[in-house]
């Protein structure tokens, strides 16, 4: 397996194309927008600055992980002659089963079609393809080049084959795979989303604010980012999305989202893609902005 292609050059897709480019694959980057795909590199291009100035590769690894990326607006050319196929678009059920049908047409049989969706069904997006045998769920975290675990989600008719291809080259990546079952949220959202709904009602009641609350689940449980400035940096219309589809697929109020994520997403503060959210991201707060660095 040597030829990727990696649909949508936002946060997540920039970030998978970096990582297999970065390994050594050659790497199809698509999305309708050339704008979205100069953006991507740019980004891109920018980690990996960061990355040969704190000396964690040199300046010639840099230059042969660009080269190793091109940019296509057109899907049925590049995912052409694709080993793997990774889809990275917006977390939209109606999106991703409409990209799954053209990749089905658009690839080659023996092409492995891969969603980094972070709580969409797997079984129920393959079942819209001829072979729901070779579509796996590839879950990476955010952001993709530093975040070591891949969550590597099996359908209902997903094949041994299939999972151990995939498990192999997410250590390629230098990634740690763990394999779960196919449920709504998998493992990593099932157990953070209600935490930060959970965090989102304690402010809702006027328990705590924003700083205390984060304050306390960052010096008391030792976790690196409060909830609600990781809510901020997730997106939180992304989070209303991941409740919403674990609500409606357990039929479990303890996944409804609050209603003050629900009013935010609705007024258009989403975090730090935005703005604004439950902290001001605007150029006069740059001090609260998210700050996450290539270690």
């Amino acid at each position: 397996m040597q030829n990727i292609a990696v649909i949508g050059a936002g946060t997540m897709g920039n970030g998978i194309a970096h990582v297999f480019a970065q390994s050594g694959f050659m790497v199809n980057l698509i999305d309708i927008s050339k704008a979205s795909l100069d953006r991507g590199i740019a980004t891109i291009t920018k980690n990996l600055d960061r990355m040969v100035a704190k000396e964690k590769i040199k300046e010639p690894a840099k230059s042969e992980t660009l080269a190793r990326i091109k940019t296509f607006t057109s899907l049925e050319d590049g995912t052409k002659g694709a080993d793997l196929v990774v889809e990275a678009a917006t977390e939209n059920l109606d999106l991703k089963l409409d990209i799954f049908r053209q990749l089905d047409a658009a690839c080659d049989t023996d092409t492995i079609l891969a969603t980094n969706t972070s709580s969409i069904s797997i079984t129920q997006i393959a079942a819209v393809t001829k072979r729901p045998e070779k579509v796996i769920g590839m879950h990476f975290m955010n952001p993709v080049p530093i975040m070591q675990l891949v969550e590597i989600i099996r359908g209902y008719s997903t094949t041994d084959e299939t999972t151990d291809t995939i498990m192999s080259l997410s250590e390629k990546l230098g990634k740690t795979p763990t394999e779960v079952n196919d449920y709504p949220g998998f493992v990593a959202n099932r157990i953070l989303m209600p935490m930060i709904n959970e965090a989102i009602e304690t402010l809702y009641n006027n328990v705590a604010g924003v700083n205390e609350i984060d304050t306390v689940m960052k010096l008391g449980m030792a976790h690196p980012m409060g909830p609600l400035q990781l809510a901020d940096f997730i997106g939180l219309d992304v989070c209303l999305s991941i409740l919403n589809v674990m609500y409606h697929g357990f039929k479990n109020p303890k996944y409804a989202p609050c209603p003050l994520l629900v009013n935010m997403v609705m007024a258009g503060k989403l975090g730090v893609k935005s703005g604004e959210g439950f902290y001001d991201y605007s150029e006069s707060r740059k001090a609260e902005k998210v700050s996450v660095q290539f270690s």
